[in-house]
């Protein structure tokens, strides 16, 4: 039976960083804040040698804070997708996408079956997507989960949220930051990553 990697400890918090309990690290915080595309972004930082790794997409009643997140019904299932984006052959996020069935209608179907494809990019590339305020939280790992690639991390990572709307639909996306993940450097902007690569 699959069993997720990391858990949300408490509350997501949009709030300024001052009032959190705990502070990233300041080499994360840029990463955590991030609004632009954090796989075009882990590309560029690993020099394209980045891969999506599914672990698991199944319909499913998603969690009581999820659902609330999304204004979902108790008994409303979505598409639940979690994956590890792998940077230099070494897990550096795991992310959980949170889709409802209702915003996987009509032009948006293809969401439906991304296989290995990164939803980020795929998000980032339409031209109506909104994104919502990022929020901020400490994560717990899950001792349940007993996935290899996994099995060095600690008791706790940073991650964010943030719903997207595409075509006026909600989407929820949660990254977690695991432990081999190391930047140098804050992620490229926007623009500077089209500069940079030519796009």
């Amino acid at each position: 039976m699959y069993h997720s990697p990391f858990e949300p400890v408490g509350d997501w918090f949009t709030r300024p960083l001052e009032t959190l309990h705990q502070q990233p690290p300041a080499s994360l915080l840029p990463w955590l804040q991030h609004p632009g595309s954090l796989t075009a972004a882990l590309k560029h930082l690993s020099g394209n040698q980045f891969q999506v790794r599914l672990l698991s997409q199944r319909w499913q009643q998603p969690s009581l804070e999820e659902r609330r997140a999304l204004d979902l019904r108790d008994r409303s299932r979505a598409l639940v997708r979690e994956v590890l984006l792998c940077g230099r052959g070494q897990p550096w996020v795991y992310a959980r996408s949170v889709l409802p069935l209702r915003s996987l209608q009509g032009k948006s179907r293809y969401l439906r079956s991304l296989d290995e494809r990164p939803l980020g990019e795929l998000l980032f590339s339409e031209p109506d997507i909104r994104r919502g305020p990022i929020a901020l939280n400490r994560l717990r790992r899950n001792p349940s989960c007993k996935l290899e690639a996994l099995a060095g991390e600690g008791d706790s990572a940073w991650g964010r949220r943030s719903t997207f709307w595409l075509r006026d639909k909600p989407l929820l996306v949660a990254e977690t930051f695991l432990g081999a993940f190391h930047p140098e450097a804050a992620p490229y902007g926007r623009g500077e990553l089209e500069s940079a690569t030519g796009e």
